[in-house]
């Protein structure tokens, strides 16, 4: 397993050169989005509407941070993966847009893997309960759209620096750490009911 200091946005090599359980560290411009921000950009696309934002080579952060306003300007105090199953649905869209990283926990589904090895992305592992850890590699707050439906379920633009750790557990061959883990727990309750 190597660890991986990555510059964003990322080429399709550089996300294929990326491996199951390989540690990653991000730099750059990602931007952060649950529930609402993924039905917003649908939306957009849909009426033919320019998105708020290019993700094209970029990282999107399944995550609703606490940010403060102060003096005029935003400061990010805290944030934390949410579950990224929820956004399963917007995965071919998500990949269609150029993402090539998603961030979160717990991981997404068969169809997003799917998509991942078609687009060239991967999702990172963050870790839970590490949310102050990782506010220490958010270093500016760009922009913020969608505020009007709340804080988490805004799209915050973010300028990170080692920003992490985060571990690969979907990769771009449609490989997932997630149904490696169901499986070997699936024979070991088959083999204790025999």
């Amino acid at each position: 397993m190597r660890v991986h200091d990555l510059q964003l946005p990322i080429s399709d090599e550089r996300v294929e050169d990326l491996e199951i359980g390989d540690t990653v560290y991000l730099n750059g411009v990602v931007c952060t989005a649950r529930d609402m921000a993924h039905l917003k950009i649908k939306r957009l696309l849909e009426e033919g509407k320019p998105l708020p934002v290019d993700c094209k080579g970029g990282a999107v952060i399944h995550a609703g941070p606490v940010v403060i306003k102060e003096d005029g300007k935003w400061r990010l105090s805290v944030i934390g993966p949410t579950t990224s199953i929820r956004m399963e649905p917007y995965a071919a869209m998500v990949g269609e847009l150029g993402v090539k990283i998603l961030v979160g926990k717990g991981g997404m589904a068969a169809a997003s893997a799917q998509a991942f090895a078609r687009h060239k992305q991967v999702y990172l592992q963050a870790p839970p309960g590490c949310a102050v850890l990782l506010a220490d590699g958010v270093k500016d707050v760009l922009n913020v759209f969608g505020l009007e439906s709340g804080m988490p379920e805004a799209m915050w633009v973010l300028k990170v620096e080692k920003f992490g750790p985060l571990v690969v557990t979907m990769d771009a061959r449609g490989r997932s750490r997630y149904d490696e883990l169901r499986g070997s727990a699936d024979q070991v309750i088959a083999e204790m009911q025999m």
